[in-house]
């Protein structure tokens, strides 16, 4: 009998060099997987199993993760409003991981005998797939042809041409990764670094014009309603601030970091719903957050953001940080307002009964209530001692030299 490979197979040329590889030249019966996060519509997913039958999979599976990557990865993200290097929303990095267990967990119930992806040995998705397949699936071997054989484009074409499969490779110009939480663009603009995308490179194009005006709800630090329409679907709520926002060419960026094999790379990105929901959301919470709940969930969602990037997201203390971040969400309940314009937007302000800016005790920059003048004469001195310590010593010392 010929031994069994599951594939993660996404229907690119990688993929599908290596599902006519593993098939023809290494001769194992193929099984592909595709691991929906929210980036296909159910056309797309009906033409990639065409494909993979087409290049001789013995079986093809859809494997929709969508809800379990919003529950147990964006809704974290969105209470952390984790932007890798302050930009980056953690786009592809997130979903890679809940595609490599889905994929270890498919190849499991099937008993295969190895596992197969077509990364290459020269950024962060062989670090993601290998990693928790190695974890989840400790006994099956791992086969990676595409890096193994440092293919180059051109081979991978004129193999699949050889064979007999017939594609428009020309429109693979550009490699594209669409998921929930925003898609990434890999171009020779992003090899680059004094290059940017072209216009035509965003799958987003800019339809609208003028400005509109949008509103998010959150209810306990999740959407709970857009323009007053209520969402108990999370997933719905993402898609549809998408819909409003990508037409207006809202986040668009481009993404400079540093990847987990040590070396740089630069990614172009557009993430519309990701970028104004952390955005709006990091409002709410500045006006329903103390001082304290601030600081450290901004340390340990970065470090949060840190691991799930670098294919952490099975560390136990990962679940200790989303522990702290579902606390910290108890009094984020509020609308925040927005302003969208062609490929940029505005944060009006927000309504929540659980601002802290309303207080009785005074009103910033205008009438103290809570303390006396006094008071704050005796609280300024007190706090200024350590300093008139400091000044008072240095001043001694320079006048006795």
């Amino acid at each position: 009998m010929k031994k069994k490979v599951v594939l993660a197979f996404s229907g690119g040329l990688d993929t599908s060099f290596c599902a006519m590889y593993l098939s023809k030249d290494l001769g194992y019966e193929v099984y592909t997987a595709i691991a929906n996060t929210g980036g296909f519509s159910q056309e797309e997913l009906k033409t990639i199993e065409e494909k993979a039958y087409k290049l001789g999979a013995a079986q093809h599976v859809t494997l929709d993760v969508t809800q379990e990557y919003y529950d147990k990865s964006i809704k974290y993200m969105i209470y952390g409003n984790v932007l890798r290097n302050g930009t980056y929303p953690i786009s592809v990095s997130s979903e890679r991981i809940f595609q490599a267990i889905a994929i270890a967990n498919y190849a499991k119930e099937v008993n295969a005998d190895a596992i197969a992806h077509g990364s290459t040995g020269a950024g962060n998705d062989q670090i993601r797939f290998d990693l928790t397949f190695t974890v989840l699936a400790p006994n099956m071997e791992i086969i990676t042809p595409t890096r193994d054989m440092i293919l180059t484009r051109e081979y991978e074409i004129n193999y699949l041409r050889d064979h007999g499969y017939q594609a428009d490779f020309a429109k693979m110009e550009y490699s594209i990764n669409k998921g929930l939480w925003g898609t990434s663009i890999g171009g020779k603009e992003t090899l680059q670094s004094e290059q940017t995308l072209p216009e035509e490179a965003y799958p987003s194009q800019v339809e609208k014009q003028g400005t509109e005006e949008l509103s998010i709800s959150f209810e306990k630090g999740e959407i709970s309603a857009i323009n007053g329409e209520l969402f108990t679907n999370k997933v719905a709520a993402i898609n549809k601030i998408n819909d409003i926002a990508s037409a207006y060419g809202i986040g668009r960026d481009m993404h400079i970091g540093d990847t987990i094999i040590g070396i740089k790379g630069r990614v172009g990105f557009e993430a519309a719903a990701p970028i104004i929901i952390i955005n709006a959301h990091k409002m709410l919470e500045k006006h329903t957050l103390s001082k304290w709940q601030q600081y450290w969930k901004d340390q340990v969602s970065t470090w949060y953001g840190m691991f799930l990037h670098e294919a952490q997201y099975l560390e136990p203390v990962m679940r200790d940080i989303e522990a702290m971040l579902d606390s910290s969400q108890e009094n984020v309940n509020g609308t925040v307002k927005l302003i969208l314009r062609p490929y940029s937007y505005t944060l009006v302000g927000v309504e929540s009964e659980f601002d802290l800016v309303k207080t009785e005790l005074g009103e910033y920059g205008e009438v103290q209530k809570g303390w006396t003048a006094e008071d704050a004469k005796g609280f300024i001195k007190v706090l200024s001692t350590p300093l008139r310590v400091y000044y008072t010593n240095q001043n001694k010392n320079n006048k006795e030299n």
